[in-house]
């Protein structure tokens, strides 16, 4: 029997080429000429003024720190089902962060619950879109420009995705707050093992962003030859991926458009064979609010307790098909428990006990499909 395992790397094909050409131009540092490429098909894609390639989606989030001058004390508002990365960028700069709750009807953080968190001390909300869907982003700026304070959009999962204005329009996600930060770990849409993005959407942050990017230094801007000689003029980081990495990153981006045909072929086919269990209540499917789009990042379950969603990866494994569960509560982790408010935070605690990820990758077959499927309804008889 085939093993169907919960991930596997996509590959196009280019990737090699492409290793090949960039290590034939002598120059496999960052910022070179694949790196320009990436950027700027990033830059079409979500239509945000400045992208800079990073070497992951949580360099990303801790340049967002950087660039809005977090200090010991600031409060950064966020969801507690999420992974690390979202809170360590900013407990790193000395903020306090201050858990949401995930909503009813979605893993993602609960809108309604942000604006009473706020407090004189509070710097920033960062909205985390879940499996590529989006936050409520209308309510969370409208809260956000009210109280003067930053918002940032963690959309590690979420390329090719938008949200919909009550006007009709639709905004990538990653390009509505001053910052927005993409992933291409190998577990995402489009990948190369280990990378991010960071999405700048305030010109005022460009030139402060390059410099914290190239480890404090202008060398950007000298490159350019807006400067003479570059040196240390602000704190900064090593941040910007290598050449190697951007290189089998714009592979990927070549092809952006048929892996997001193929994924999303395949979560319609799981949502539709699976469509008599979530009519019969005996699990709850994956919910797309009105104004948000699907890009096909995760197929998830949620059981009706952590003991049936234990049973049933296990069923699931003895008939050689990995799916795994997700992110545990951050605000009742061995780190922060003793740093939580106390607030329950009861919905967080069911995703986290009860959700359950489906393999959801390029190299599943419409038989492999219909094989889980298979496979989940018999579990549920």
């Amino acid at each position: 029997m085939k093993h169907l395992q919960f991930n596997a790397p996509h590959l196009t094909g280019k990737e090699t080429n492409y290793l090949q050409e960039a290590v034939a131009t002598g120059k496999i540092s960052g910022n070179g000429m694949f790196t320009k490429k990436c950027q700027a098909i990033l830059e079409k894609i979500t239509e945000t003024p400045k992208v800079l390639l990073t070497t992951s989606c949580t360099d990303a989030l801790e340049m967002c720190a950087i660039l809005m001058d977090i200090q010991e004390g600031d409060e950064v508002i966020m969801p507690s089902f999420t992974f690390v990365s979202t809170a360590n960028a900013f407990i790193l700069r000395g903020a306090k962060v201050v858990f949401v709750d995930s909503r009813v009807d979605h893993p993602g953080m609960d809108e309604e619950k942000v604006d009473e968190l706020i407090t004189g001390k509070t710097k920033a909300i960062v909205a985390v879109h879940y499996a590529g869907v989006a936050c409520d982003m209308e309510k969370l700026k409208t809260i956000a420009d009210r109280h003067n304070i930053f918002l940032v959009e963690d959309a590690a999962q979420a390329i090719c995705s938008t949200f919909k204005w009550s006007n009709g329009k639709e905004t990538a996600l990653g390009s509505i707050g001053e910052f927005g930060a993409l992933s291409f770990h190998e577990t995402k849409n489009i990948q190369c093992g280990e990378g991010g993005a960071l999405l700048i959407n305030k010109a005022e942050f460009e030139k402060r962003a390059e410099i914290i990017w190239e480890k404090g230094t202008n060398r950007t801007a000298f490159w350019r030859g807006e400067v003479d000689k570059y040196g240390w003029v602000d704190i900064g980081s090593s941040f910007l991926p290598s050449e190697l990495s951007a290189a089998f990153l714009y592979a990927q981006l070549e092809n952006v458009e048929d892996i997001q045909k193929r994924r999303l072929e395949i979560w319609e086919q799981y949502y539709l064979g699976l469509t008599p269990l979530f009519e019969t209540e005996k699990v709850r499917p994956p919910f797309i609010p009105q104004y948000a789009t699907n890009n096909a990042h995760m197929f998830y379950l949620v059981c009706a307790s952590e003991e049936e969603r234990t049973h049933l990866i296990t069923h699931l494994k003895t008939v050689d098909i990995h799916a795994v569960f997700h992110y545990q509560s951050l605000h009742a982790s061995p780190y922060f428990k003793d740093k939580h408010d106390g607030r329950p935070l009861p919905w967080t605690d069911t995703y986290s006990s009860c959700l359950v990820r489906l393999p959801l990758h390029l190299h599943l077959t419409n038989d492999d499909i219909d094989r889980i499927v298979d496979s989940i309804k018999a579990f549920y008889g």
